[in-house]
């Protein structure tokens, strides 16, 4: 069974590779990573993943914005939302904004690859 793509946000680089690490072997190919906002438009339309974790808060462009801005391009994309902003309402905002999941940082591999399985449901697993 093929792989899904999977595009990395997060303004910090521990976290990106720390998400790029959990994958090895997994269930996703990591087919980019992305520091901001902007950063992942711009990847996003050569990369073309399936799913993408995408941090809050980031300079240039939030992962609000940038969720309302990749659902707007491909609606089916799957965005699991990872974010240490552990408050409720900005959860909502991420849900209501098309993001599917929500993980809290700090995170081990396990909780990732849950939430992750979750995001996809079980015709992947």
């Amino acid at each position: 069974m093929d792989k899904l793509r999977m595009m990395v946000v997060d303004d910090s680089n521990i976290i990106r590779r720390k998400i790029e690490r959990s994958q090895q072997g997994g269930l996703f190919d990591v087919v980019g990573t992305a520091g901001s906002g902007v950063e992942a438009l711009a990847l996003f339309g050569q990369v073309d993943p399936d799913v993408v974790t995408m941090d809050i808060t980031m300079p240039q462009m939030d992962g609000i914005e940038c969720i309302t801005q990749l659902k707007a391009r491909k609606p089916e994309v799957k965005i699991l939302v990872v974010s240490a902003l552990s408050d409720k309402a900005t959860g909502i905002e991420a849900l209501e904004c098309g993001a599917q999941g929500f993980l809290c940082k700090p995170f081990d591999d396990v909780k990732l690859n849950g939430a992750l399985k979750e995001l996809v449901g079980d015709s992947h697993v």
